[in-house]
């Protein structure tokens, strides 16, 4: 089996991570066309944008608040007049910040992670939903993270972020299925990514050596299990939380 996404726009909101990257040419490579958001970095999203089009496909650039109304509604207007409507959401963007005790994190950060990770799947819902509605079909894919199982010291505004949005999520799926629209999340571990190729730090020992399959995983694993959620493949999955770890957590019945 092939996964085809010709024919589809898929949007893609942190796409100049280095996550978000390798997931907007994964599906590129599977045929769709991209629409690139970024927030502050125009020069890595210029790059993808010519990657994305060496591949033959499609693409644009928009930059936007993903946490704010009005910018996601920009964003919107400006994707469907050079691609049109996005058949694909993948949810990737997420505020970066220092990792603290709860006695010690300021409240500023859990703000942050409140507004990057709900907000932010709340309004991208709110802004394109309805247009996949009216095609009764969509696919909507949003990146969480194993720590949300975790709940590790230090970790708590980011583990509190992405519980926040398993919980829209999940109603999600079951507000908008009836309309041909899958809402799904993958959960990734702690991943190599390019920065770990050139800096030799793909072996973590102390990671490692608590993963069943014991070795991390490679940022193209997680664009791997993005491509399925959106293809045809995946029709009938929705509302899962999808590990992509090594089984370095399984959610039980």
């Amino acid at each position: 089996m092939k996964i085809d996404l010709s024919g589809k726009v898929a949007l893609v909101t942190g796409a100049t991570g280095e996550l978000g990257r390798v997931i907007s040419v994964n599906l590129a490579g599977c045929g769709a066309d991209i629409a690139i958001h970024y927030h502050r970095n125009q020069s890595r999203a210029e790059t993808l944008r010519d990657e994305v089009k060496q591949l033959g496909r499609c693409a644009c650039m928009i930059e936007a608040d993903v946490t704010a109304l009005a910018s996601v509604q920009a964003m919107r207007e400006q994707v469907e007049r050079e691609l049109g409507a996005p058949d694909i959401l993948v949810n990737n963007a997420v505020i970066q910040y220092a990792w603290k005790q709860v006695l010690e994190q300021g409240l500023e950060d859990y703000e942050s992670q409140f507004r990057s990770c709900v907000l932010q799947n709340v309004v991208m819902a709110q802004v394109f939903a309805p247009a996949m509605i009216r095609k009764r079909y969509g696919r909507i894919i949003a990146i969480n993270t194993e720590c949300a199982m975790q709940n590790h010291p230090t970790q708590s505004a980011y583990v509190s972020g992405k519980r926040g949005m398993d919980g829209v999520l999940r109603v999600l799926a079951r507000e908008i299925g009836e309309h041909g629209i899958t809402v799904n999340q993958v959960a990734p571990g702690w991943m190599i990514s390019e920065k770990d190729r050139l800096n030799g730090t793909e072996r973590q020992e102390s990671y490692d050596k608590n993963v069943p399959l014991r070795h991390r995983g490679e940022d193209q694993d997680i664009a791997n299990a993005v491509a399925f959620l959106a293809s045809d493949l995946a029709k009938f999955i929705t509302g899962a939380y999808i590990p992509v770890c090594g089984g370095n957590v399984m959610p039980a019945i």
